[in-house]
This record gives structure tokens, sequence and C-alpha cells, in this order.
């Protein structure tokens, strides 16, 4: 059907930057928004980012000015450019997209496996 897979988690010191990917796959009709959520150990699932088809944007306060979320629609992937890294934003962050399936008239929403991000001195 349709998977959404992250890559570019990693150890990365404090003030350091990482750049997360993830590529959707499937029999995918179209996408709407496509974003990025985190969820850090004993914490909820928290929404970074989403951008719309369109390139409309939405952050989080504790990431604004740090952290940009881009997409490439012709090869269906969504980027989180994060900058200026804190202990705070170690987290497992999951890609999102809302999408239709080829040959259904229902929005989908979608989740990566998530990958891990540590940003420890």
């Amino acid at each position: 059907q349709v998977q959404l897979v992250e890559s570019g988690g990693g150890l990365v010191q404090p003030g350091g930057s990482l750049r997360l990917s993830c590529a959707a796959s499937g029999s995918i009709f179209s996408i709407n928004a496509m974003g990025w959520y985190r969820q850090a150990p004993g914490k909820e699932r928290e929404l970074v980012a989403t951008i719309t088809s369109g390139g409309s944007t939405n952050y989080a306060d504790s990431v604004k000015g740090r952290f940009t979320v881009s997409r490439d629609n012709a090869k269906n992937m969504v980027y989180l450019e994060m900058n200026s890294l804190k202990a705070e934003d170690t987290a497992v962050y999951y890609c999102t997209a809302d999408l239709f399936v080829t040959g259904w008239a229902t929005l989908r929403h979608y989740w990566g496996q998530g990958t891990q991000v540590t940003v420890s001195s």
C-alpha cells in the first residue's frame, strides 16, 4: 500500500545540525499535507512542523527560527532541517502524510516508523 520511510537521524552535539528526510511510496494518487511530529521519553507525541502541497508551513513555537520544513512534490518527499539543536530536541521524529491512495476517495493519514534524534555532548 503506502509507506513512509524516514532517514537522517542520529547523535549530534548541542548547537549542531541535522537534516531528516522522509520518502512516501506506494499506491499514492496525491498528497496533501506532510509533516513531522516527535515524541520524547515519557512525553506525548507533539507536532513539530507541517507543510501543505502549496508550500504553506506551520511550526511549533519551540522550533520556530531553528527548524525548516520543505518538500519535493515530484519525489513525494518531505525534509526537516534542524539547526541550533538543544538537548530538549531529543526525541523520536515521525514523518506524516495526508494522502489519497489510488482507487480510494478518502483522505488517509499515514505515519513513518520514526527516526531517533539525540542531542548530547
